[in-house]
């Protein structure tokens, strides 16, 4: 069994979540937001950031993690600032030792759903029913728990086709 982190990097919400994987079973463990606020500074949301993915990964003990890349959008500030957030999601976990992968939005949505087209409320569903028991309350969450089900897939077909051995 290994636990795995999904990260949905974002400066107002950072979404987070834990899943353990046996196999090709898939456990909840625990899922939720990191939230700064908007009237402090860039630098003191980093620091806050920062601090709660530490206290996460020194609670839940994750042995990978798995960060969503981000998409630029028209407002250059908008799109500068979640790169900064995407810095810490990526930073935190590699800082603790753990090995950081990183799947594009569509990329988690064709291993959650089947398509990358699929909104997110399709997203949420899927989470809800490969995560029986999961009672998810943010989106953002939801987004990381997704990113979480993603790496644990790739990982298992990485780890195959690594061996040699064939997926049935």
């Amino acid at each position: 069994m290994i636990r795995l982190m999904g990260i949905d990097p974002g400066l107002r919400f950072m979404g987070w979540g834990i899943i353990d994987v046996d196999g090709n079973r898939l456990k909840h463990v625990a899922d939720g937001v990191i939230a700064t606020d908007s009237g402090e500074s860039v630098p003191l949301r980093l620091c806050e950031l920062h601090g709660g993915l530490t206290r996460l990964i020194e609670y839940y003990k994750p042995l990978e993690a798995a960060v969503e890349e981000t998409y630029v959008n028209r407002n250059g500030s908008s799109t500068l600032k979640l790169g900064y957030a995407r810095g810490v999601a990526l930073l935190t976990p590699a800082h603790a030792g753990l090995p950081v992968a990183e799947y594009g939005a569509m990329t988690v949505k064709r291993s959650v759903v089947g398509t990358g087209a699929a909104t997110k409320e399709q997203v949420a569903m899927m989470v809800r029913r490969l995560l029986p028991g999961a009672a998810i309350l943010k989106a953002d969450a939801s987004d990381a728990l997704a990113v979480a089900i993603c790496h644990a897939h790739h990982r298992e077909s990485a780890r195959h086709v690594a061996s040699g051995t064939r997926m049935a």
